[in-house]
């Protein structure tokens, strides 16, 4: 029997100049650009969890959307990690944050996020993200150019 992670993440958006942009951050393992994720440690929520993944990996704070966009599995740790991911709005980015110094973080639109990501489960995850933006534009747009 394998063993199961729960983990949680989050995509960062903002809205500037009436575009939606995405943050994406780089693994440290590979480089390759992901969205802020990790484990949902016992007494936080997915969303919870997800808020403290984005502040320490990406230097971000704001409001995770209670809207699960979807799942995806990957192995690590000798077992299989389970991941829920769901929307942030991002309402401060902060200039110095825990793994600032080991990532690199890039505001990007939709498309380009689409192009930068290489693994085929998380550009799956921005096609659903895409089709609920009309839902999360108000709260976007209560939070533009803050």
């Amino acid at each position: 029997m394998k063993i199961r992670y729960a983990q949680s993440s989050v995509i960062p958006l903002r809205l500037r100049k009436n575009e939606i942009q995405i943050l994406l951050i780089t693994s440290l393992s590979s480089g390759q650009w992901i969205f802020p994720k990790g484990i949902i440690d016992d007494g936080l929520t997915a969303g919870e969890a997800a808020a403290k993944e984005a502040y320490e990996e990406a230097g971000v704070k704001g409001a995770v959307a209670d809207l699960l966009i979807g799942n995806y599995s990957y192995r690590k740790w000798g077992g299989i990690c389970n991941v829920q991911v769901y929307p942030m709005i991002v309402k401060k980015v902060l200039e110095a944050w825990p793994e600032g110094e080991q990532r690199e973080r890039k505001w990007v639109s939709l498309k380009k996020a689409q192009k930068m990501i290489k693994k085929a489960e998380l550009r799956e995850l921005l096609d659903k993200l895409e089709k609920n933006l009309p839902s999360l534009r108000p709260a976007l747009e209560s939070f533009q150019g803050k």
